[in-house]
């Protein structure tokens, strides 16, 4: 099939006509520019903003926290690579500061590692999970790369490689001392690589935090589910997986193409989506700049996607999605048999949103019925009332309602 061929053809076709609507949408709107003192202009250059939003390419974002507050003072963040693997870094957000008692402080915080998701758009997507983290802990996080710049020759990744890639940052960090948050996708994944680590008798983590994710998509299903259980295994292989073009070092490589996953998040609700873009255009016209560079702000991130290999993609519909084998307790890792109630020491957390449509209600708490060996009173579960799938790991519910419940979790398993 040549659908990526003609993606990335009509996107070239279409590139001047889209940076031409980037540079009249300046001309009309510059005081310094005779265009803009023309009837219309603000229109004109409403409009041409808007073509040119709705067209351009978007890059992944950069994470931008260069700083925290921390008790009141504003401390120094360094982004760090820690590992670097083909499909995969480990970053880490250090914080740098010359007083002695913060110094200390900082060094007594708890170490979190966050599992971002690989499902479509890049790990920058949980930017406000990071920064909020950094105010009272050591913060490290995985960062997906695009399958489309990983070079065919490196091999394929499927989801039984992502399991053994965060087993490996976990031994890297340090189990012993370590909490682990997982966002969505990777709550199944996560789940996995703690439960085989645990059955082999390594160390855990302190704790699991997991948010919003399909640990047993039968509760609940959404439109989400609806879609990967309608279809045979084969509907997606033939018609979702396109190779990736000449002009990327992927070249070769069988992905699910990132701008198909954007067209699905965009089908869930295209109204409001229709609705936010108008309101675009209808604030750039009144001159309501601060609602205008919130959606500048938001789509930035939300347009931003990445191609997912092949191989994961389908692991993935068919493990979690089809036929549901790990709450069917019939999940096999290279032999070894996924069991979470191999898990003694690790404290569990499920954080789910009133209104998910992404992951419904009872699909992460279902992680405590298979975590039979966690003594009980190592066990929470909360639901976030009025709460979607993005306000459970970002925005102001994030920040004011469900981060002082996961910072107090961490903290009192933290020693």
């Amino acid at each position: 099939m040549m659908l990526y061929q003609w993606h990335e053809l009509s996107r070239n076709w279409m590139a001047p006509w889209i940076h031409q609507a980037e540079a009249n949408a300046k001309l009309f709107s510059d005081p310094n520019s005779w265009l803009s003192t023309l009837p219309g202009a603000d229109r004109i250059s409403a409009g041409n903003e808007l073509v040119h939003r709705l067209g351009k390419d978007y890059e992944k974002p950069p994470w931008n926290i260069h700083q925290v507050e921390v008790n009141g003072a504003k401390i120094p963040v360094v982004e760090q690579e820690i590992i670097a693997t083909p499909f995969c870094r480990l970053l880490r957000f250090k914080r740098y500061t010359d007083e002695v008692k913060s110094i200390a402080a900082m060094k007594k915080e708890p170490a979190v590692l966050v599992v971002a998701p690989l499902s479509g758009h890049h790990a920058t997507l949980l930017r406000d999970t990071v920064r909020t983290l950094l105010q009272d802990h050591k913060v490290y996080v995985t960062e997906w790369i695009d399958a489309r710049l990983v070079p065919a020759e490196e091999g394929e990744f499927g989801l039984d490689d992502y399991v053994a890639t965060i087993e490996d940052f976990i031994r890297h960090i340090g189990a012993d001392s370590l909490h682990v948050i997982s966002v969505c996708q990777p709550t199944v994944p996560v789940l996995a690589a703690v439960s085989l680590m645990a059955a082999r008798g390594e160390a855990t983590p302190r704790s699991l935090v997991m948010m919003g994710g399909p640990i047993d998509a039968r509760h609940s299903p959404t439109q989400v589910n609806d879609l990967a259980t309608k279809n045979p295994l084969s509907w997606f292989k033939n018609n979702v997986i396109h190779t990736v073009p000449s002009a990327y070092p992927g070249h070769g490589r069988s992905v699910y193409p990132g701008f198909l996953q954007h067209a699905g998040f965009i089908a869930m609700n295209p109204s409001r989506h229709f609705m936010s873009h108008w309101d675009f255009y209808a604030d750039l016209v009144k001159g309501d700049l601060e609602d205008a560079d919130s959606h500048r702000r938001f789509y930035d991130e939300y347009n931003a996607v990445l191609d997912m290999p092949a191989e994961y993609y389908l692991d993935t519909i068919r493990t979690v999605f089809q036929e549901f084998l790990l709450p069917r307790g019939k999940w096999k890792i290279k032999g070894e048999l996924v069991n979470p109630a191999a898990i003694k020491k690790t404290a569990l957390l499920s954080i789910e949103g009133e209104l998910d449509d992404i992951s419904g209600l009872g699909q992460t708490a279902a992680a405590h019925d298979l975590c039979t060996g966690i003594p009980k009173a190592k066990h929470q579960h909360i639901t976030v009332k009025g709460a979607g799938h993005y306000g459970i790991f970002s925005g102001r519910r994030w920040r004011e309602v469900v981060y002082p419940d996961v910072r107090d979790f961490i903290s009192k398993y933290a020693v």
